[in-house]
């Protein structure tokens, strides 16, 4: 868990609190980062530490997470594998937050590629949402 020197100043998330809330994040959150590249949308990684009241973690921490946020683009390897990786550093009841490129972009994850990771991994995918040129999904365990 972030201590308290970690916290981010509560700011104003902007036009993406809306969504980002949408997707299931919360002030508390521990957020762990996966695939930043400099493909990112920076508003968007800003918007969810101002909901979450708390910086994004990178790949070196250790703890448990509430949330794991996956950049994810076509060509990035198997997104399977990457799902059933993420699972494990996760608290019960947390989500995947799956963000892959929109529709004018050629990185873009067809959606059957999605479904068919989900099913492996036996995760459940919300529906999506828009974040810019980016777009969202919440993934959760089976019930």
């Amino acid at each position: 868990m972030a201590s308290d020197n970690d916290k981010v100043e509560a700011a104003d998330p902007g036009q993406l609190g809306v969504p980002v809330r949408k997707m299931g994040f919360a002030p508390g959150q521990v957020v762990i980062e996966y695939g930043y590249d400099e493909d990112v949308a920076e508003d968007l990684r800003d918007a969810i530490e101002a909901v979450t009241e708390g910086p994004l973690e990178d790949e070196d921490y250790d703890g448990v997470v509430d949330v794991v946020l996956l950049w994810w683009r076509e060509g990035d390897g198997d997104l399977a594998d990457e799902l059933m990786d993420a699972l494990t550093t996760m608290e019960d009841g947390g989500f995947i937050a799956l963000l892959t490129p929109g529709a004018r972009r050629d990185d873009r994850v067809a959606a059957h590629d999605v479904q068919e990771a989900c099913t492996t991994c036996s995760l459940t995918a919300s529906g999506a949402v828009a974040l810019g040129d980016w777009v969202g999904q919440r993934l959760v365990g089976r019930k």
